[in-house]
């Protein structure tokens, strides 16, 4: 998702079918088209034959069960985004001719009207040294493009703020529901309790440079909310990182003597010191028992464990990471807080 002009997570809105008409919105109907689609769709036809046995799009499809199933997610989840995206945007056009005309004003000019805050020095300042551990390049180099970026975020801001204040004068009410996926929140945890309103699990590779980006905002939201988060940490350890299988084992292991987080901690501190030595030279700079985590990752108990977690992200449809879940809303890669933030507050909404 991305920041845009209104475009927000969840989007609801509620429209009788006759205002709906009247909006000259889409609605299903019979058709010719729809009952040749659906008669083009034969499970028994024959795709090819072997020595005289067939073999249907029904054997096809079941013996690629998990790449159907995987391509139909995506599908499912981009029609949603397309469908918010497109009605939100609709939304915001009537309400924009509403308040035209009650202003006599056009629209362009209201927009014009919508100034966000001017971004000052300080504000590059504090933005460079609170994500320079992200920012490959010196101030002096990035300063301009901060800037830019600054200002784009407050003009969406700021245009956020006036369609709310249209919303609650014309009374939109949105409804449309996200797409949720089940995940089981099994594993290491840390925030609120198991019954915290907002759940958050997280898929998560030791090695992956965009993890330990991600990890920061991870802090900064769960500092803000407290107990109504709850943060559940998965393992998915892809496979060009060489060591992020036995990384994963190794948070594992640290998890049997309660250090699952400093552990955590100090590996994403350094991703370039993940072999087997150095993971358990970490264990003993944490205090860990070092025999009892040797024994552990050297025999690999933990490595059912990593694979469980993976075919579990896998089925609800990780294929990246970081991958979250903000109580079954997939979120995929290294987002704002603030983006993660409004998840949570519609979560939290929702629960009253």
């Amino acid at each position: 998702m991305d920041a845009k002009d209104g475009k927000r997570a969840g989007l609801r809105l509620v429209i009788p079918v006759a205002g709906a008409l009247a909006l000259g919105l889409w609605l299903p109907a019979c058709s010719a088209s729809a009952a040749d689609s659906s008669a083009k769709d034969n499970p028994n036809q024959v795709i090819a034959r072997i020595n005289g046995k067939a073999i249907t799009e029904a054997d096809l499809k079941a013996n690629s069960k998990d790449t159907f199933e995987q391509l139909d997610r995506e599908y499912r989840q981009k029609q949603h985004e397309i469908m918010e995206s497109q009605l939100h945007q609709m939304v915001q056009d009537r309400l924009l001719d509403l308040e035209a005309a009650a202003s006599k004003k056009t629209k362009d000019q209201l927009l014009a009207e919508v100034k966000p805050a001017e971004v000052t020095d300080a504000d590059v300042d504090k933005f460079y040294e609170e994500n320079k551990a992200q920012i490959p390049r010196p101030k002096d180099q990035i300063a301009p493009q901060i800037k830019q970026y600054l200002a784009q975020q407050r003009q969406s801001e700021a245009r956020e703020k006036f369609y709310g204040t249209l919303e609650a004068k014309y009374k939109a009410e949105y409804l449309m529901e996200p797409i949720r996926v089940e995940v089981v929140a099994s594993g290491p945890a840390k925030g609120g309790p198991a019954s915290a309103p907002v759940t958050i699990v997280e898929f998560s590779d030791f090695q992956c440079p965009y993890c330990s980006r991600l990890n920061p905002t991870i802090d900064q939201v769960m500092s803000k909310y407290g107990s109504k988060v709850r943060l559940v940490f998965r393992q998915f350890p892809l496979p060009m990182h060489q060591n992020a299988a036995k990384a994963a084992e190794a948070a594992l292991c640290a998890n049997e003597q309660g250090k699952f987080w400093e552990m955590h901690d100090s590996m994403f501190k350094d991703q370039a010191a993940l072999a087997v030595d150095a993971l358990k030279t970490k264990a003993a700079g944490l205090g860990l028992n070092a025999q009892a985590f040797n024994s552990c990752l050297d025999s690999g108990k933990e490595a059912e464990a990593v694979k469980a977690d993976m075919k579990a992200g896998q089925a609800a449809g990780v294929n990246g990471t970081p991958a979250m879940f903000v109580n079954g809303r997939f979120i995929s890669g290294v987002v704002p807080a603030s983006q993660l933030s409004q998840v949570i507050d519609e979560e939290l909404k929702k629960k009253g």
